[in-house]
């Protein structure tokens, strides 16, 4: 086994600025090589370990742990749904804050530095990364189970509010549901998601960018931790990091596999069950696996870029055959009604909707921030060159109105067909099939809904080869140019763990893991906040 040790600042990166953060004898990240590997010993083992015995435990106790998920997913949210609504705040109002204060103007890698993508090229890689299968996913289901169940007023059970909708008062009332709906819809992909991914983004572009820090999310805790970060906190630190990662991921190719076999079982017949999810899961890791070896800018960026065009392709499809004037007005109404509703359904107080609050808001949140440290060091491997108030707006703004106009434009195609057709086939099927039975009742129906399964596939793939790329970052110490075997061997992981909470419980064991990773990474981003503003405050800035 020979060691080895590469300084804080990553190979081919810019040198420190801030004296408070120069290189010292002891500021080092230790890594070992053994088999030819570059990997940091104890965040790889423990990490590595840790999700082999996991995946082999959930495989050899399938039905076991089906009911340990369920009931695991059940406490966290019932008991801490407050916690991850009230953390959803703080991060929107911090980034916010930024992006109006002095420190938006620091720039990511120093006053000179200059941005290495083009807006197109950033925004379709941070896209197609950041929600491309949630989108697919519930772009359809998720409003119309909003405005189904607003549509239906208040249900009570045993003297507890047990209704879906967010606010009262839209019984009976099409109109103020389907409003109501989509409000509900957009709160939980626009402004808050994005806040979650920004903030550790940020950190980690402003840590090794300008500070000359490795690119792992340990460097995102240096103004509070001090050298510690290169002992145990910080080995603390980066193994939550790559567990969150790991299980947000897998959580998001299980719904695409649900909904790629969906749509197959659809349009070929092809048959539904464990059995064509796991062949898709392993199909599709083999392709990401190819994209890994490919690299960043020949693999992932080329990836996304065909996956955008293809989005905006359907996207503008639905618009011209679906109700288009009510798609553009309800875009603007939609922006109102949520504007309107964001104070009631951003309340973590109080709340009476159990089945809101708790079976959406908690576990959306919980699954953003387990995607955080994927999404948010690969948005800041991207951004270099950009001010603070740049990429504050660049990557909370324009990604949430882009989600905003998808969620438009398929559940309110949706609504319409409901409501104005009597079309009951998009709300009575089931949750993946949803969005190939809207598309359904439009023209070419056959060639968009296996545009959608491309799309599906493709979006997979860049997840699965972006996040591999991402957890080996972090368990060689913030390497960004680590040996290839290990990205396969994260890559390779990353679809067992899918398989294996597929078979171990489905969509709930899916979910149970994405929401118990994400809750200590909760604590992990809400520290990082105080860190980042510490960082900032100690930077120049441009005029």
């Amino acid at each position: 086994m020979n060691e080895n040790s590469h300084s804080m600042a990553p190979e081919g990166e810019v040198t420190p600025i801030d004296t408070d953060y120069v290189v010292g004898q002891d500021n080092i990240v230790v890594n070992v090589g053994p088999f030819g590997l570059d990997i940091h010993n104890r965040v790889f083992a423990i990490s590595g370990l840790s999700i082999v015995a996991f995946v082999v435990l959930t495989l050899a106790f399938q039905n076991q742990v089906e009911p340990l998920f369920s009931g695991l997913r059940g406490w966290l949210t019932a008991n801490l749904d407050w916690f991850f609504i009230l953390s959803g705040n703080v991060f929107v109002l911090v980034c916010l804050g930024l992006a109006v204060s002095p420190l938006g103007r620091v720039r990511l890698g120093g006053t000179e530095a200059r941005p290495d993508y083009s807006y197109p090229a950033w925004f379709s890689m941070l896209f197609a990364a950041g929600m491309g299968i949630g989108l697919m996913f519930y772009g359809v289901s998720e409003p119309l189970s909003h405005f189904s169940s607003s549509l239906g007023g208040i249900s009570i059970e045993n003297g507890v509010r047990t209704d879906w909708a967010p606010l009262a008062g839209a019984a009976g009332d099409a109109e103020a549901a389907r409003r109501l709906g989509m409000a509900a819809t957009i709160y939980h992909w626009a402004l808050h998601p994005w806040a979650i991914y920004a903030i550790l983004a940020l950190g980690l572009a402003l840590f090794s960018f300008n500070k000359g820090l490795p690119l792992t999310v340990r460097s995102v805790f240096y103004p509070l931790l001090g050298e510690r970060v290169w002992g145990w906190p910080g080995h603390v630190v980066d193994i939550l990091a790559v567990f969150a990662t790991l299980f947000g991921l897998a959580t998001s190719l299980g719904l695409g596999a649900a909904q790629a076999s969906s749509g197959l079982h659809h349009l070929f017949g092809v048959p539904l069950g464990e059995t064509t999810q796991v062949v898709l899961v392993i199909g599709i890791t083999a392709i990401a696996l190819a994209s890994v070896v490919a690299g960043l800018d020949a693999g992932v960026k080329r990836l996304s870029e065909i996956n955008m065009i293809l989005a905006i392709v359907l996207l503008l499809f639905v618009i011209g055959v679906g109700p288009t004037g009510e798609l553009i007005a309800g875009f603007f109404a939609n922006l109102g009604a949520y504007a309107q509703n964001l104070p009631a359904l951003a309340n973590p107080f109080g709340r009476g909707d159990g089945n809101f609050s708790q079976g959406w808001t908690a576990f959306y949140w919980a699954w953003w921030i387990s995607w955080s440290p994927f999404v948010g060091m690969f948005i800041a491997r991207v951004s270099r060159g950009r001010t603070v108030r740049e990429f504050i707006v660049s990557v909370l703004i324009v990604p949430s109105l882009a989600c905003v106009l998808w969620m438009t434009v398929f559940g309110e195609t949706a609504i319409v067909q409901l409501v104005k057709d009597g079309y009951q086939a998009a709300a009575d099927a089931a949750l993946p099939l949803q969005l190939f039975a809207m598309l359904d009742a439009l023209p070419l129906a056959s060639i968009t809904s296996f545009v959608a399964i491309v799309l599906v596939v493709v979006f997979f793939v860049t997840s699965s080869d972006s996040g591999s790329l991402v957890i080996d970052v972090i368990a060689a110490g913030g390497k960004i140019d680590a040996p290839m075997p290990q990205r396969v061997f994260w890559c390779t992981f990353e679809g067992l763990v899918a398989i294996a909470l597929i078979l171990g419980g489905g969509l709930v064991a899916l979910q149970a893991m994405a929401v118990s990773t994400g809750l200590p990474f909760t604590i992990v981003l809400l520290m990082s906040t105080v860190s980042v503003v510490m960082g900032l405050s100690t930077e120049p800035r441009v005029r």
